[in-house]
């Protein structure tokens, strides 16, 4: 193969990681409210007032953990990064609160709703944060 084919190879597979439809956005924001709505279940000082603050916290979260991987390049697991992603995950969740109505979380909540968003996101397929 040489260069030019690779080259459009690479090209086409960068597309390919760039495009997504509709259908994988939804997904990805029920499956995110699904991790959150648990986390917020298991977690002292972390409640959600509604489906709706549920489902529009989702989006923020979603939007917020794009930019700041945009930015940054520093990835919001609070797995797979190791300790920068725990805290980035533990500050998204922080600064929704001034976002979203009904979305009510303390400094520690953010803090343990991270770790459990890390243990459900290891636990469920797909990527929540």
């Amino acid at each position: 193969m040489d260069n030019n084919e690779r080259n459009k190879n690479n090209d086409r597979t960068r597309d390919r990681d760039n495009d997504f439809s509709i259908g994988e956005l939804l997904l990805r924001v029920l499956i995110t409210s699904i991790v959150v709505a648990i986390a917020a279940f298991f977690t002292p000082g972390f409640t959600i007032d509604g489906m709706w603050s549920l489902l529009l916290a989702a989006v923020v979260i979603g939007v917020l953990d794009y930019l700041i991987q945009k930015f940054t390049g520093v990835n919001a697991s609070p797995f797979g990064r190791g300790l920068s992603g725990f805290l980035v995950a533990a500050i998204i969740l922080y600064v929704t609160k001034f976002i979203v109505p009904g979305f009510n979380i303390s400094i520690w909540g953010a803090i343990i709703g991270a770790l459990v968003i890390g243990i459900v996101d290891a636990i469920m397929p797909g990527r929540a944060m």
